[in-house]
């Protein structure tokens, strides 16, 4: 399988970033992002995906679009759609009608920052998913860096304390998140998870404190996802595209936060009666049935079956269970970083079905 690095949930100049496309894919090159989705609020940007080169090194920069109802007080229901050549913003307040119409034109939609806490100091609402309602959603936002950053602070000297320091806000998804995720797979949903880096760069300016909070850079450096493709990419764009959105929209990716140590070569598999499949598939259960995970190092290990760690491995880098009963698996890594365990690798599920095979919610 070749490993792409792609980060999403971007917002430029179209919305309410800071940079333009170009110094956007200027800092994902330095990065060595392989794929960035631009994701602007409400506007389908078109003309504009490309290769970016600088020296030997290149990014593929994709647009998507942020879809939200710009009159619904208060703010929720944010949808991330990727995959979709069409503009869809016309449906925001109608989140199932939004679903169905990207679905038909091939796209992909995962909900955006499905829990959040407000932050008054910036005006910032709680902009949570709150219509669970809805079916045909391909996934969920897991991991969200601006989501985690509302949740650390409270006053002002907190902002300023991780403006600074960004480093040390990231710890992991958000429990509700994670917990919402389990008891989607447990009733036998095929739902697909993503990290998100929800960046803005935003110029901030006090007395004679000014300072770019979140530069692209930084979020480049922390929650990507990475892609598992069969081939390389080619250089062709439309081939490419189609091989990047199979990738994300069938799970075939994990969520690593690469800032504490790089999360590539992570691998995550399962046999069961000599087929064997990864992230995102599912088989049939049958005597025998293994699971294999392996970490780019050493870390604290857990496996979660429906919701419940049946694994947990500290310090080790492997993992080799014989799975004996039906249901949605996923690997949790953590790693230390500044002395505290952090959030590392997360993988999206492997199914094993019994009589019966997952659907899409």
């Amino acid at each position: 399988m070749n490993e792409l690095v792609c980060n999403l949930h971007i917002h430029s100049t179209y919305s309410d970033g800071t940079g333009n496309y170009s110094q956007i894919a200027e800092q994902a090159i330095a990065s060595n992002i392989d794929v960035a989705i631009i994701t602007d609020h409400n506007i389908h940007v078109r003309g504009i995906e490309k290769y970016y080169h600088k020296d030997e090194k290149c990014v593929l920069i994709l647009t998507g679009e942020e879809v939200h109802d710009p009159n619904r007080n208060p703010q929720k229901n944010h949808a991330l759609v990727i995959g979709c050549e069409e503009e869809v913003a016309s449906l925001a307040p109608h989140s199932q009608e939004l679903i169905n119409r990207v679905r038909s034109a091939g796209g992909a939609v995962f909900l955006a920052h499905p829990y959040e806490n407000d932050l008054p100091l910036f005006n910032e609402t709680d902009i949570s998913w709150v219509n669970w309602e809805v079916e045909g959603f391909t996934g969920i936002e897991l991991w969200n860096s601006f989501s985690e950053f509302k949740t650390v602070v409270r006053n002002f000297s907190h902002a300023l304390f991780y403006a600074f320091f960004p480093e040390l806000i990231p710890h992991q998804p958000l429990q509700q998140t994670l917990a919402k995720w389990d008891e989607l797979l447990s009733n036998g949903q095929k739902i697909f998870a993503v990290g998100g880096a929800d960046s803005h760069a935003l110029h901030f300016k006090k007395g004679l404190i000014q300072k770019t909070i979140f530069p692209y850079h930084y979020h480049f450096s922390t929650i990507n996802n990475h892609l598992l493709l069969p081939h390389p990419l080619t250089g062709d764009l439309v081939e490419d595209k189609r091989a990047i959105y199979n990738a994300l929209f069938s799970g075939s990716s994990f969520i690593g936060n690469d800032l504490p140590a790089s999360t590539r070569g992570f691998s995550f598999t399962a046999e069961s009666d000599q087929v064997s499949v990864g992230m995102g598939e599912e088989l049939k259960l049958a005597p025998g049935a293994t699971i294999r995970v392996s970490l780019p190092q050493p870390g604290l290990l857990r496996l979660i079956h429906n919701g419940t760690a049946i694994q947990n491995l500290q310090n080790s880098d492997r993992l080799l269970c014989t799975i004996t009963e039906p249901g949605a698996y996923r690997v949790e890594a953590y790693i230390k970083y500044f002395n505290q365990y952090r959030g590392w690798i997360f993988s999206n599920p492997i199914f094993f079905h019994a009589d019966r095979k997952y659907r899409q919610k």
